[in-house]
């Protein structure tokens, strides 16, 4: 059988993949009361690989962090706590498991935050979407605009999460950049209108994030640290003029501080005579960062292939595909039909239906 680039050894920095399948990281809202659940060390365990990457669901970093029911924090001692036996699931597999750390930012209501206050952001701008893309109801609060000194408090809480991750055994962490939260909001100009030195310029735009990663950097070291971003994405009305001139110059800044990863999404997919396609933007970004680039949006093995043996990219994160295909590595290898994933349990708290009930090939 012909070797496929997708399940080709790669060498990240110091850590040896043996393929280049990644699991991508999907919010599944099964952590009661933002505490991590036993039941997450199977369905994390079932999709690990002998030096698989994996990248776990968005996991809060503070209490002011959160804004969809049920996902999971790194922010206390208890949270940490209820990783380790996670994390030592997938470690026993021989799998490598990054900590996704995000802040929500203004994708929240009052009632997941601390007393009942304001979501914060980089501005008081509302969202003004009451449905989202699915059809689903929104309900988010109007919130509150950091002042500058509160805002150095969130970059370490940032620092913090990220020292817990490695204290729960986490062989890194990545950084949520992407998907219109927190980080984001501060560098698209859609967003944030501050007149202060995180706002306007690109570069003003983008302080917050890169300050972020400094400190985790020195807290942890860079070749524990990586991150997802999604410029081109329109997201929670969250986009930018210049999406390739952001994308460009977040890419260089990053390399500057020798991270382990950039993990970039895709634009949305585009029709091409009747059949959708990946638009395949970030190649320039991918020219200008000295570091492991991670490819997602949309992938499928043939497209994922095709990137890997074209040098478009290093390792490509798989969503859905991997939620409904625990062997989703085996699969591709022998090329085997998959499992259909169903959108209707991808929220829903059953710690077993659409969790850990999707089955392996030929079991």
């Amino acid at each position: 059988m012909e070797e496929q680039p997708l399940l080709t050894p790669y060498k990240m920095g110091k850590l040896d993949l043996s393929h280049r399948v990644v699991l991508a990281p999907m919010t599944r809202s099964r952590s009661y009361g933002n505490v991590p659940q036993p039941y997450a060390a199977l369905y994390y365990s079932q999709r690990t690989t002998k030096r698989g990457l994996l990248i776990t669901e968005a996991t809060g970093v503070s209490n002011t962090a959160q804004g969809y029911p049920e996902t999971p924090g790194i922010w206390t001692k208890e949270h940490v706590g209820a990783w380790k036996p996670i994390v030592s699931a997938v470690h026993e597999k021989g799998g490598i498991f990054f900590c996704q750390i995000w802040h929500v930012g203004r994708l929240s209501n009052y009632s997941y935050q601390p007393n009942g206050q304001a979501p914060i952001s980089c501005s008081d701008k509302p969202i003004t979407m009451s449905v989202g893309p699915d059809g689903e109801p929104l309900d988010f609060s109007p919130p509150r605009k950091l002042m500058v000194e509160e805002i150095l408090q969130i970059v370490n809480d940032f620092r913090l999460a990220a020292r817990n991750a490695i204290e729960a055994g986490f062989d890194g962490v990545e950084i949520h950049g992407a998907n219109g939260y927190l980080i984001e909001q501060f560098m698209k100009d859609s967003v944030n209108d501050r007149t202060d030195e995180y706002g306007g310029s690109i570069e003003n735009r983008c302080r917050f994030a890169l300050e972020i990663v400094r400190a985790i950097v020195q807290e942890i070291g860079s070749d524990r640290v990586g991150i997802r971003l999604s410029p081109f994405m329109d997201f929670m009305e969250c986009s930018d003029s210049n999406p390739n001139a952001l994308g460009l110059y977040m890419a260089e800044s990053l390399s500057k501080l020798n991270i382990r990863y950039l993990h970039v999404v895709e634009p949305r997919m585009v029709l091409v005579d009747g059949k959708l396609k990946i638009p395949h933007a970030l190649l320039p970004m991918r020219k200008v960062f000295n570091g492991t680039f991670i490819a997602a949006g949309g992938y499928d093995r043939e497209e994922g292939n095709k990137v890997i043996e074209e040098g478009y990219t290093d390792l490509v994160a798989f969503g859905r595909r991997f939620l409904a295909n625990p062997d989703l590595p085996k699969r591709f290898e022998i090329n085997a039909p998959l499992n259909k994933y169903d959108r209707n349990t991808f929220y829903t708290p059953d710690p077993v239906v659409g969790y850990t009930d999707y089955p392996f090939y030929n079991s």
